[in-house]
């Protein structure tokens, strides 16, 4: 197991794209079902999936060079989260809004990024664009889950996931059609981290879409990691750069 998850080899690098594969997949099934109702399927599909995540969880214990530094890790936590909450599926609708935590599994990730960089032209390319999407969607899906479960059967206005899903994005886009609010203190207190928070993800994401494209290499002389494509000498400090072309495409 510590090969497989610490390793540098082929195989661990399989593994490794394997284990995103099955995060992308978990994450789809996870906000797809909070649009459907709960049936007999849903269910057992929710208790085969945290099975699944508790045998992942386990095997990646086994394989930590150091446990207790797992343990501190928030994605852990959120991973048990989502465990207790899938598992409990036939028992209990209370937590249901944690399965949304399995979203942060998508930050431990972030482990694969220099096999990616390594691996793909396209992530290199498009790295920052894509960790910026990463980051709103979790944001996104998370606060969504915490409007659900804090208005539902108390606002009008939140019948089901659609409708919180709708006001997070009015409110973190500060667009406020008014239609629904949340009210009381609390409720006021969840807009005002919806709309700060989310809109520095959204500007962040923005700034990455409309700033020039760069590329990450660096500078022999004072280590500057970010520069222009077609960069020839440093902007730093002019030293002549010798970044390597992956020719056209």
């Amino acid at each position: 197991m510590r090969h497989l998850y610490c390793g540098r080899s082929a195989n661990s690098r399989l593994f490794l794209y394997a284990l995103l594969v099955f995060d992308l997949v978990s994450l789809l099934f996870i906000i797809g079902t909070s649009f459907l109702p709960r049936s007999e399927l849903v269910r057992g599909l929710d208790v085969t999936f945290g099975i699944a995540f508790l045998i992942e969880l386990i095997l990646r214990m086994a394989g930590s060079r150091r446990v207790s530094r797992e343990l501190l890790s928030i994605t852990t936590w959120t991973d048990v989260a989502a465990i207790v909450s899938l598992l409990a599926a036939t028992a209990s609708e209370a937590a249901g809004f944690l399965r949304v935590l399995r979203t942060f599994r998508l930050l431990r990730t972030y482990r694969v990024v220099q096999f990616l960089r390594e691996d793909s032209v396209f992530f290199r390319r498009n790295e920052e664009l894509l960790i910026a999407i990463i980051n709103l969607s979790v944001f996104v899906f998370i606060m969504t889950g915490v409007v659900y479960e804090t208005q539902r059967g108390v606002n009008p206005g939140i019948k089901n996931y659609a409708d919180a899903l709708y006001f997070t994005i009015t409110a973190l886009t500060t667009t406020g059609f008014g239609d629904i609010t949340l009210p009381g203190t609390p409720g006021r207190m969840i807009t005002v981290v919806i709309m700060i928070f989310g809109v520095t993800l959204f500007l962040n994401l923005a700034k990455v879409l409309f700033s020039p494209s760069k590329v990450r290499f660096s500078c022999p002389s004072c280590g500057l990691l970010r520069h222009d494509i077609d960069a020839v000498h440093c902007k730093a400090c002019g030293t002549v750069l010798n970044i390597p072309d992956e020719g056209a495409v």
